[in-house]
């Protein structure tokens, strides 16, 4: 082993991902007019909804990006070992 490379913790980064996804697409359809019932069958497909929840993931995940290069201090961090090969690691 080398040393240590510090890398973003990703499993730690997810429920920061939902819950930015989720509040894009809660404000952005806060004022549309309900559609269908609680019985509607088809109360699930909604094209409109689906785009807007694209756009959201699109829009978190371009944030997250931008704030991981410029200010990844901000967000949990791992420490990942990093190996070198030695002449005990190479196959003979």
């Amino acid at each position: 082993m080398t040393g240590h490379e510090r890398t973003p913790d990703w499993p730690k980064l997810g429920p920061s991902m939902l819950i930015a996804t989720a509040m894009i697409v809660a404000i952005r359809t806060a004022k549309w007019a309900r559609t269908g019932g609680i019985d509607d069958e088809e109360s699930d497909v909604e094209v409109e909804l689906d785009e807007e929840v694209s756009f959201a993931a699109r829009l978190s995940f371009r944030v997250m990006t931008e704030l991981l290069r410029e200010h990844e201090d901000l967000f949990p961090h791992k420490l990942v070992p990093t190996w070198e090969a030695t002449d005990d690691d190479v196959p003979k």
